[in-house]
């Protein structure tokens, strides 16, 4: 059973996306996680500590992906792709909620609760200029990558069924091409 920590996370990811960040209260989070006000208190006494725990757990995993990415030339590149753009459509996928969460909450409710992901942003770029690859190609893919993720966010003409793996398989050749 996920711990009460995560079930809040989870609720304020959940209520930022069903009803927007700029209703994303504690005693929405709290009723949606069906935890007491106190229970959320202890882990998360501010909506500002609230937001920057959905950052956290977002550094925190994109971290691990960067972490996990091998040697070989073009692994870390082909991971940021993989651990931000689902191989085939799937409409609104789990791990894209999340960060769209995180970023919409954070943006909203404390800009500066982006000062850890803005630092990993940082790692990550670096990380991608000596990946074995061409750094313009490897920046391109990220860059594409960061723009297909804004589309979705704003729900500015993302790729469509069938275009969507197409693109993707596009990056994924321009990876390999290094």
């Amino acid at each position: 059973m996920r711990n009460t920590r995560t079930r809040l996370l989870d609720a304020a990811t959940h209520v930022t996306l069903t009803i927007g960040a700029d209703k994303l209260t504690l005693a929405a989070v709290a009723a949606e996680a069906r935890v007491s006000k106190g229970g959320l208190f202890y882990h998360f006494p501010t909506k500002q500590a609230l937001v920057a725990g959905l950052v956290e757990r977002l550094v925190a995993q994109l971290g691990a992906a960067l972490e996990a990415a091998g040697d070989e030339p073009g692994a870390a590149t082909r991971a940021y792709l993989d651990n931000t753009v689902e191989p085939a459509h799937t409409g609104a996928g789990a791990g894209a909620d999340r960060v769209t969460a995180a970023l919409l909450a954070a943006a909203l409710i404390d800009p500066g609760a982006l000062a850890p992901l803005r630092e990993l942003y940082g790692r990550w770029q670096r990380r991608l200029e000596h990946d074995g690859i061409d750094a313009a190609g490897a920046t391109a893919v990220r860059l594409a990558v960061d723009g297909w993720w804004l589309a979705r966010l704003l729900d500015l003409a993302p790729p469509a069924p069938g275009l969507h793996e197409r693109t993707r398989a596009v990056l994924t050749t321009l990876i390999a091409a290094g």
